[in-house]
């Protein structure tokens, strides 16, 4: 079998820029790529990428027209500080948090919902 990883993970957006900058600022990340469509984050462990996409609708998590297909997962120290952070940042709390004393469910500026979370195993 050949050998096969993970390159990146890829966020879909309307506004690349805004995007970018967020997800840079919260990981610790910096931008090595950047043109009006399309910009490339190392952030360390992995690289993220953001796509400009005409007519981009955010998902309506966790219920609604526009389900979400996937979203991040980001392991934390302190959860009150990293919820803060992404707030400052330009995130925003989701309405529904279904066990936010190991979890918060946040959603980026372009709508995706992510979790900050101190619970990962090992």
């Amino acid at each position: 079998m050949p050998k096969v990883r993970l390159g990146a993970v890829a966020l879909d957006t309307d506004a690349p820029a805004v995007l970018a900058t967020f997800w840079s600022e919260l990981l610790g990340g910096r931008i090595t790529f950047s043109s009006d469509d399309f910009i490339s984050i190392d952030a360390g462990s992995i690289r993220l990428n953001v796509h400009r996409v005409s007519g981009h609708r955010a998902p309506s998590w966790p219920d609604g027209s526009t389900p979400k297909q996937m979203h991040l997962d980001i392991e934390v120290h302190d959860l009150e500080a990293a919820e803060g952070h992404a707030l400052r940042l330009g995130a925003r709390r989701a309405d529904a948090q279904p066990a936010p004393d190991r979890w918060r469910v946040l959603l980026d500026p372009a709508g995706h919902p992510f979790c900050l979370t101190t619970r990962f195993p090992g």
